[in-house]
């Protein structure tokens, strides 16, 4: 089989996984005696197609598997989908809204089975795509977080953190979001700025500020700094009298350090019910709290002739009540401050004290290294002690900053599509409660006079199922089917936890960070006493081209992968993702990036059909132990060894970019542009192919579609398979013959340099006593594009100055006297450029008013010309002759 002239990825990509799936590459066998590697795909939600962030971590992490099987390592790498509560039940809403209906119309069953059947065609879909990414992932172990085995991990997790006592119900103030009537975590909350009118109001002898008068019906405190010498006279506890929004008012003074005494007037009252600031404060105090704003976004009774209005509608008429009264000190319409918003939804959040369920992260729950310990100091001490480490390491503090204000998590959620909270209540005629946690409420005959048991309508936070993530996906799932095993008994017996957990590595964005990464540690130690990943590769975010944020409300913005493949390919797509990436930090997307890396497919495609070409019929492509026959093959062999220590250097430190930029220099500027040229004067047909197979081997995590398409190529018939070779051990070449032919790498760049700029035709390379380029003439000539290369006695035309060695090019006296006096001229009218730029970055007025970019603009535009000014100068004495 010969390579067709023109590599077309869409003919050969399909045939090529389908191939590697067939021949069960993917798998991973725990029952083998090998260095172990794992990694869990963080899953993605079941919402529809896979996005360019998807496209990013399904290549970094298929380059960290692949890799890890060129070094015979017994790889796990474990696919799975998430059923994405929030934003699945988002989607399900939005459609039943345009349907004319909602989800208490049809109900919660009906509800459900819609649902099941949106996120199973999203599910098949996104897989499809995954495949289509060349993700090598096991999918014999795909799993997915409403999996049964993962359903009674789940909950067994509930209940064993309840016996615990970290799992509690209680009154505490929420993220809520009337527009999906839930509540919301604090990491799924986004700030957007927003312009509004900031009030100031006369509350009895105090001026209070305020930029939401809609929620100050219940306000009867004020609170101040202790230390706040302007409110000196006032003690803690003192009431006064105030005229308010519905009338007459006892108020109380409160004195709390968390006042900041240079914001406004340094005095606040609180609206303990619906600000989470306020909130803290009533709790240390133990002050009344009451609802002003009911779960739908509109005003309660305490609001009186306010009551039923939505808090939007109400703020103008509330502030013209207090303008009546003579209340309304001032008005500022320039006020700008960050409103809390769903990140899924995207309705604004406001805060509600509701009965929720918790976790404790402060209270001791946890045995870690002989102490019993708190989540919040156990997710602390995995970090501190180096049990896991994170990259980029600046993390570390963004981490522990988040640590450090975090906060009891609130757990359920007041939506159905999700894991049902395994709690029941039944009540009495008196009203009186009793809870019962588990899957099923208590069997046998119920007490007389108690209601039927009905289960906690709530949803668990979809974080707390993905927090079980890299060991609930690894217990055996015909063990879990079996309720006498316990969650412990089922770590222990399941080959595959034994085997791969802790997970090596979690490869994911640094925006989920505090959603996934602290909340797998902060469940994996309580339920299992280890850690679940031993590394963390945060990658960045993708931007657009502009560098802002792909955003649906500027769709040209957005990039889609699907589009994408069909036009350069999915190795090209990989590589342009790779491309100037590196832990943590975003970057932008770019169309000249994906144009580059479809020509480096293009490239080895080219090279490989060269070297089919020149290797005789019947010779093979089994190379052995290559012998380099010239200095040329000693070159090449040395910057290959350098390249495949260089790239498994940069590999073992998952520093991608850095492992592919090696990868492409060697093979675009050494292999094609010097070896391959080099060998057409005498091709060593064996050791081109060795190279070919090489750099097949260490490019295929990194494009694994075209290099296995080239591989069966070179090796039809043989059965061997590229994703299983192991990667290269390289020869080195003989040190002194390498630095011979870079001698002649060096006069050949000069040589072509001067007869670009020259414009020079048919010249002649002289040279004297330079034994490498007798043996090598004929390369010399090929390479330089000369006439001829002669050796000569005495020197004569215009010398290399590049190279130690007595070499010339054959140019006459007027064609370098005409060269010279063009550089001059250039060389005058730069420096009176420079003279110029430095004249006016000399003068303070200019830098001090001028527009930033202005002044920028000037000192690049000075460095330019400096660096030219340099360049021309440097050519000037080349060419005295």
């Amino acid at each position: 089989m010969k390579l067709p002239k023109v590599y077309e990825p869409d003919q050969y990509e399909k045939a090529i996984y389908d191939l590697w799936e067939k021949t069960g590459v993917f798998t991973a066998h725990p029952e083998r005696k090998a260095e172990r590697f794992s990694i869990s795909m963080p899953p993605p939600n079941e919402t529809g197609t896979l996005s360019l962030g998807h496209a990013l971590f399904l290549t970094l992490q298929d380059i960290m598997a692949r890799h890890a099987r060129q070094q015979g390592k017994d790889v796990l790498w474990l696919p799975g989908t998430d059923h994405a509560a929030l934003p699945v039940n988002a989607i399900i809403e939005k459609k039943l809204a345009e349907e004319g209906t909602d989800k208490h119309a049809i109900g919660r069953e009906e509800f459900l089975r819609r649902t099941r059947a949106f996120v199973g065609d999203s599910r098949e879909t996104m897989l499809g795509q995954m495949r289509a990414m060349g993700a090598s992932c096991d999918w014999s172990r795909l799993r997915y977080t409403l999996d049964d085995t993962l359903s009674r991990c789940v909950n067994e997790t509930f209940m064993k953190m309840y016996e615990a006592g970290i799992i509690y119900r209680g009154h505490r103030i929420v993220n809520w979001d009337p527009n999906l009537e839930t509540t919301i975590a604090d990491d799924e909350l986004e700030h957007e700025s927003e312009t509004t009118t900031f009030y100031t109001f006369q509350y009895g002898p105090f001026q209070i500020g305020t930029a939401r008068p809609e929620t100050k019906f219940g306000d009867k405190y004020v609170v101040m700094h202790p230390d706040d010498k302007r409110y000196a006279q006032y003690k803690h506890g003192d009431t006064f009298k105030a005229e308010w929004i519905n009338g007459p008012v006892t108020a109380t003074v409160i004195k709390d350090e968390s006042v900041d005494p240079s914001f406004g007037t340094g005095v606040m009252t609180i609206t303990p019910w619906h600000d989470h600031v306020d909130f803290d404060i009533a709790e240390r105090h133990k002050l009344d709290k009451e609802q002003i704003i009911d779960f739908h976004g509109k005003l309660l009774s305490i609001a009186g002739e306010f009551a039923g209005l939505h808090i939007e509608e109400a703020r103008g008429k509330v502030v013209e009540k207090l303008r009546s009264k003579g209340l309304v000190v001032k008005e500022d319409a320039t006020y700008v401050h960050n409103v809390a918003i769903n990140s899924r939804g995207k309705g604004k959040i406001e805060p509600q004290i509701k009965l929720q369920w918790f976790v404790d992260v402060n209270k001791p729950s946890v045995e870690w290294k002989g102490k019993k310990r708190s989540l919040k100091e156990v997710m602390r001490a995995v970090i501190d002690d180096a049990d896991i480490g994170i990259m980029p390491k600046r993390f570390e503090k963004v981490y522990f900053h988040w640590i450090d204000n975090l906060r009891d998590w609130c757990i359920s959620r007041q939506i159905w599509w999700g894991h049902r909270i395994p709690v029941w209540y039944r009540t009495n005629a008196e009203d009186e409660q009793q809870i019962h946690v588990g899957v099923t409420p208590p069997e046998g005959k119920q007490s007389e006079g108690w209601h039927e048991w009905e289960q906690d309508p709530d949803t668990l936070d979809t974080w707390f199922s993905s927090a079980l993530w890299t060991w609930s996906t690894l217990i055996d799932q015909d063990m879990a089917n079996n309720p006498e095993l316990s969650l412990a008994e089922l770590l222990k017996k399941s080959p595959d936890y034994q085997a791969y957990h802790p997970t090596t590595v979690l490869e994911t964005g640094w925006d989920i960070l505090f959603f996934w990464v602290a909340r797998m540690i902060l469940a994996t130690t309580f339920v299992t006493g280890e850690v679940p990943f031993k590394q963390v590769y945060l990658h960045g975010m993708i931007k657009a081209e502009d560098g802002k944020k792909m955003s649906k409300s500027r769709p040209e913005s957005i990039v889609d992968p699907l589009v994408v493949i069909p036009k350069y390919g999915t190795d090209a797509l990989r590589m342009a993702l790779v491309m100037g990436s590196s832990a943590g930090n975003d970057m932008n997307w770019g169309w000249g990036k994906i144009e580059a890396t479809r020509n480096f497919c293009n490239k080895l495609w080219n090279i490989a059909r060269y070297i089919e070409g020149v290797t005789p019929e019947g010779q093979g492509t089994a190379v052995g132990s290559p012998k380099p026959v010239n200095m040329a093959d000693h070159w090449m062999l040395s910057k290959l060894q350098h390249t495949t220590d260089r790239m498994a250097a940069n590999l073992a430190k998952y520093q991608f970019a850095e492992a592919y930029d090696a990868l492409y220099r060697f093979v675009w500027d050494d292999f094609a542009d010097w070896y391959v040229e080099a060998s057409k004067i005498a091709p060593n047909t064996p050791l081109l192919n060795f190279g070919l197979q090489t750099i097949l081997v260490l490019a295929h995590p990194f494009a694994p579609f075209v290099t296995e398409t080239i591989w069966q190529t070179v090796h039809a018939g043989d059965e061997s398979l590229l994703a299983l070779t192991a990667w290269p051990k390289v020869p080195r070449g003989d040190t002194k013959q390498s630095k011979a032919f870079e001698e002649i790498q060096t006069i050949v760049n000069e040589a072509r340099q001067l007869a670009t700029e020259l414009q020079l035709h048919g010249h002649k390379l002289y040279y004297h006593d330079v034994p490498f380029i007798t043996a090598n003439a004929a390369l010399v000539k090929k390479l330089a594009r000369l006439d001829d290369v002669v050796e000569v006695e005495a020197g004569k035309g215009l010398q290399l100055t590049k190279t130690s060695y007595a070499a010339w090019l054959d140019v006459d006296n007027d064609t370098v006297h005409q060269h010279t006096a063009s550089l001059k001229e250039q060389l005058a009218s730069l420096e009176s450029q420079a003279t110029n730029l430095e004249t006016r970055l000399a003068n303070k007025a200019y830098v001090k008013q001028a527009p930033k970019d202005v002044v920028s603009q000037t000192k690049e535009q000075l460095r330019e010309r400096r660096s030219q000014i340099a360049k021309i100068k440097d050519d000037l004495t080349r060419f005295i002759v």
